[in-house]
């Protein structure tokens, strides 16, 4: 297969179904798109292929490999490779490519075709805060496909719009391209501009850059240097597999030995600055949309780091307490989403961390908009008016 019959069917999937993230192709299956999170054939006239058999994914293979000897090698020693391949201008994918039952399999994520912006994703101010960080690590955790790189690109983008700053990435594969605005942009990829993640890392801090973009924190080498880097004046994102803040501090303990944690979690509580946890709920009248958790920095954040969670410690107080600062817990932005009508009762309570606060907060909403039906259609009621913000209880607290 050429380049520009690849290029055909990759553009005719994206035309088959709106909201398209991913694109699929498994021997003995259909071709497929993943569509608003959903599973779903992809009809193309040509050609017409009912069922994917072993030499055409192999030849798909192939054909996004190219010449690129280092995703060859990786695919045949480690039975997987990713990489990024570019359809003209019309989208950008991150790749994964890998073995499974004698079989190729590949997995092509689709990115944005414009850089995304704090604004334009509907982010909340406290991340223009994070912009303006100096050093110190910011974290952006949830699971595959929950849009972390994505959120750290409109982080990169603020930072490139506001500060004349030297900003180093190492990617894996890069997915989106930074132009130089008042910040320099120097973008590297695995694979192709380095080896791995620590031997990057060690690279960067020689490039005297002011920002650090580490993909992903995969392994004890990685976060050693990247604490190192953080403590040395340097603004270091990354992202890390975990649904929150406490499982992100514990997955960084994970890789280090018992004898070890005291020390290390002095130097989380003294370095880290903000853990963002996302995850991608489904929409009322159909999409996706952003509930996230937002942790930052202040003593008792510091102190429960150090010193563990604890009754009257945990990270879940803390977050909810600190909500006028814009800190916020999953439970709080999935109850705004559901006081704006954007999710369902079910995807609230499904979504939700505490579901028995949830319920209560629901309940509320629901008796508030009796409220406000009753009074719409003009009857008199003596009752204490309720405002929003009293049902939305940012803090949600236990009654």
């Amino acid at each position: 297969m050429r380049q520009p019959e690849l290029d055909a069917v990759l553009g005719a999937m994206l035309d088959t179904h709106p909201g398209i993230s991913d694109l699929v192709f498994s021997v003995g299956r259909p071709l497929q798109v993943e569509s608003f999170g959903e599973l779903k054939e992809a009809v193309i006239a040509n050609p017409a292929i009912r069922k994917l058999t072993h030499y055409q994914t192999e030849q798909l293979a192939l054909t996004i490999i190219g010449n690129q000897r280092h995703l060859l090698r990786d695919l045949v020693t480690r039975g997987a490779c990713d990489c990024s391949y570019a359809l003209q201008e019309r989208a950008r994918f991150r790749v994964n490519i890998f073995r499974q039952r004698g079989n190729f399999a590949i997995i092509m994520r689709k990115g944005q075709s414009e850089m995304p912006s704090l604004n334009s994703l509907g982010l909340t101010p406290i991340f223009k805060d994070m912009a303006k960080e100096k050093n110190g690590l910011i974290l952006v955790t949830g699971a595959t496909g929950s849009g972390k790189t994505t959120t750290l690109s409109a982080l990169l983008n603020e930072i490139n719009e506001t500060m004349a700053v030297h900003v180093v990435t190492l990617e894996d594969p890069i997915e989106y391209i930074h132009q130089h605005k008042k910040a320099t942009f120097n973008q590297r990829e695995l694979g192709a501009d380095f080896d791995a993640f620590p031997n990057g890392l060690r690279s960067a801090l020689r490039q005297a850059p002011k920002v650090i973009l580490v993909g992903e924190m995969r392994d004890r080498a990685t976060v050693e240097i990247a604490l190192t880097a953080a403590e040395t004046g340097h603004l270091v994102l990354s992202t890390i597999h975990t649904i929150n803040a406490g499982q992100s501090i514990n997955r960084i303990l994970g890789m280090f030995d018992l004898a070890e944690e005291t020390q290390l979690r002095l130097r989380l509580s003294e370095t880290l600055r903000y853990v963002v946890s996302q995850r991608l709920a489904p929409k009322v009248n159909g999409g996706r949309i952003m509930v996230n958790e937002i942790m930052g920095s202040n003593l008792r954040t510091r102190e429960a780091v150090a010193l563990g969670e604890a009754e009257g410690r945990s990270f879940y107080e803390i977050i909810e307490a600190n909500a006028t600062f814009g800190w916020t817990t999953f439970d709080q932005s999935i109850a705004r989403a559901y006081q704006a009508g954007l999710v369902t009762e079910d995807t609230a309570n499904l979504y939700a961390t505490n579901k028995a606060r949830m319920t209560r907060y629901i309940d509320g909403v629901k008796k508030q908009r009796g409220l406000e039906n009753d009074t719409e259609s003009g009857l008199k009621l003596d009752l204490e008016s309720t405002t929003h913000d009293s049902y939305i209880n940012l803090r949600m607290t236990n009654k």
